[in-house]
């Protein structure tokens, strides 16, 4: 199974990345472009059991996400599992 991680600050936390390139955007002709976030993205690949369900991939990868792969005090994260 593929795995795929999204994980960006949580609304209202600072995000001094996402404010440079916002502030940069306009000098180079984008305009209208607001609410910059800047995140990280995380592939994976599990190797699940034979027999194991969608549900145990998905309780795994989030418990992954809670303990190591994002901050969840100051991060969120949603991800996407490839069955293939």
């Amino acid at each position: 199974m593929n795995v795929r991680v999204y994980v960006t600050p949580k609304q209202g936390i600072l995000d001094p990345q996402g404010a440079t390139v916002e502030r940069a955007l306009p000098a180079l002709g984008f305009q209208g472009v607001k609410d910059v976030r800047i995140g990280r993205f995380i592939e994976l690949t599990l190797d699940m059991p034979q027999g194991a369900t969608r549900e145990a991939a998905d309780a795994l990868v989030d418990d992954m996400c809670k303990r190591l792969l994002a901050n969840p005090i100051i991060e969120d994260y949603t991800y996407a599992i490839d069955e293939g």
